[in-house]
């Protein structure tokens, strides 16, 4: 596949500092790049990583998608996804004993959680649609960012006092989302 013409969308931001390339699961390829870039020099970019692009189209292509297909949008699920995620936090901060400010549910294109420093715990709608093991690791992953705000040895031997088969779990979630 080498020589082959990528094909990308272009968005420039005058926050960027820097050229950036994002590849999506559904074969979309985004360059992020500073206003002042040249289009000589984004191309010449795109060119230079034009490798890694072809390898990271490869590996989705390979993944399967069913996972990533559903019905409906985010209005129609925003509400029961918001149920999901409170019992699950509630079910699994019984471990924990984390403070949390308030669950929010997002319509995120390549994010499935975050947690804010302010103690915010965002998850992404379709955690609906995903296998139960999978929310739990979504939920266990995040309430542990509220006292590890990193993927730190200490992270993860956190995460493991719940899920002591979590690297298992990390690695099958990658493989089906």
């Amino acid at each position: 596949m080498e020589n082959k013409e990528i094909t990308y969308s272009l968005k420039r931001s005058g926050r960027s500092r820097r050229l950036r390339i994002a590849v999506y699961f559904d074969s979309r390829v985004v360059v992020t790049a500073p206003l002042s870039l040249s289009q000589n020099m984004i191309e010449r970019f795109v060119a230079d990583k034009q490798a890694w692009i072809v390898r990271r189209l490869l590996q989705f292509a390979k993944r399967p998608r069913h996972l990533l297909e559903f019905a409906g949008t985010y209005r129609d699920h925003r509400e029961d996804a918001f149920r999901l995620a409170q019992s699950k936090v509630a079910e699994w901060n019984t471990i924990y004993g984390f403070s949390f400010n308030v669950i929010h549910i997002r319509n995120q294109k390549t994010r499935w959680g975050s947690c804010s420093r302010k103690g915010n715990l965002n998850f992404n709608y379709k955690i609906k649609f995903l296998p139960p093991r999978f929310t739990d690791y979504l939920i266990v992953h995040e309430l542990c960012h509220l006292k590890e705000f990193n993927h730190s040895k200490k992270f993860w031997d956190m995460v493991a006092i719940a899920l002591p088969d979590y690297k298992n779990l990390r690695a099958e979630f990658r493989q089906v989302v």
